[in-house]
């Protein structure tokens, strides 16, 4: 009987060693960095992420949201190398800003690349993006799925801009990537880099004419109320986002925990790309409709304002092809042009 017994504790004794065991390894909190708040599609998708991870583990794995780019004071071309270090446990992150450690990742901020939102599904849900996930594994990041910032628009405090001349000497803030400062001088502009922290007191002041956003960063920051009154749609760039952890965070996790967060990436990706598209699209322009209802000024190209704007891009499209790869460049090309529209 006491041997019984014996050994029924040495059982439970086990047990109680090497059930939690992986949980032990698990942080109280993981810190999940985004660029804007969570009022924009971007950091709504991050909660929806955050969210999912939290029901389908039973707690197991609690993220929180922290926009901003806070956990690197604000520099949003810091993120990646601070998810890569540790500082940061995950994130959903944009291509352009992590182009800077991933030169494949501006192959998306090729100007003019991506004439429409098949184009877009085209990459990111085909061999191309496969390809980009395999660049970003070996930088030493674990990507999971991609969400989407959308198409960047033009907008500026001076005047309508429907052609290159129009953007002569304007002072524009973009983002820190060269390929944004080669394109924008190209057009003649005045390109300045600062991050996005910094960039809308700057248009408040008017220290910048202008910037480039998706519209739901025009809309979400009100940058009609800082002398934005000016917007040229013209698609010139698109902004996929992707769901990320760190590596080892992703290898302290037990392996039912890791399918876990990759699904709920998925379908927070798929979710927040929902979201990013409402109201931009063709079949659904009504956030168009509410922008010009605040005395906005919104310029359409036709094909041949199109035309020229794509003209005088292509010598920066065709040197970043060389540092992107042109095999990958090419292969995005091919992919487009096979899209089902």
């Amino acid at each position: 009987m006491k041997i019984r017994l014996l050994l029924a504790a040495l059982a439970c004794g086990a047990a109680a060693l090497t059930a939690p065991a992986h949980a032990q390894n698990y942080k109280a909190e993981y810190k999940l960095s985004i660029v804007v708040g969570t009022s924009f599609p971007w950091g709504q998708g991050a909660e929806i992420w955050s969210k999912l991870v939290r029901e389908r583990t039973d707690g197991r794995i609690n993220i929180k949201v922290y926009p901003g780019t806070s956990l690197v004071q604000g520099d949003q071309t810091r993120e990646f190398t601070a998810i890569r270090q540790g500082v940061i446990d995950m994130a959903v992150g944009s291509t352009i800003n992590w182009s800077p450690q991933v030169k494949q990742l501006n192959l998306f901020s090729l100007p003019f690349l991506m004439p429409d939102y098949a184009a877009i599904d085209a990459l990111v849900q085909g061999e191309v993006g496969k390809e980009m996930f395999k660049h970003i594994e070996k930088a030493g990041v674990v990507p999971l799925a991609w969400g989407e910032n959308g198409y960047r628009q033009l907008s500026n405090s001076k005047r309508e801009i429907k052609q290159p001349s129009d953007m002569k000497g304007m002072k524009l803030r973009v983002v820190g990537s060269p390929l944004y400062i080669d394109t924008f001088t190209a057009l003649g502009a005045n390109p300045t880099q600062m991050s996005w922290a910094d960039a809308q007191p700057a248009l408040a002041s008017g220290a910048v004419d202008g910037q480039e956003n998706p519209l739901s960063i025009y809309t979400g920051s009100k940058l009609y109320t800082v002398g934005q009154k000016y917007l040229t749609l013209w698609n010139y760039v698109a902004d996929p986002l992707i769901f990320v952890v760190n590596r080892d965070v992703w290898n302290s996790w037990s392996e039912k925990d890791r399918e876990i967060v990759r699904q709920a990436a998925l379908d927070a990706g798929k979710q927040e790309i929902q979201i990013a598209r409402k109201g931009v699209t063709p079949e659904d322009p009504s956030l168009l409709k509410e922008i010009s209802g605040f005395g906005v000024t919104v310029t359409s190209l036709d094909a041949g304002q199109h035309a020229a704007f794509v003209a005088a891009t292509k010598p920066v499209y065709d040197k970043w092809k060389k540092t992107i790869g042109e095999d990958l460049v090419t292969m995005a090309e091919k992919s487009i042009a096979a899209r089902k529209k």
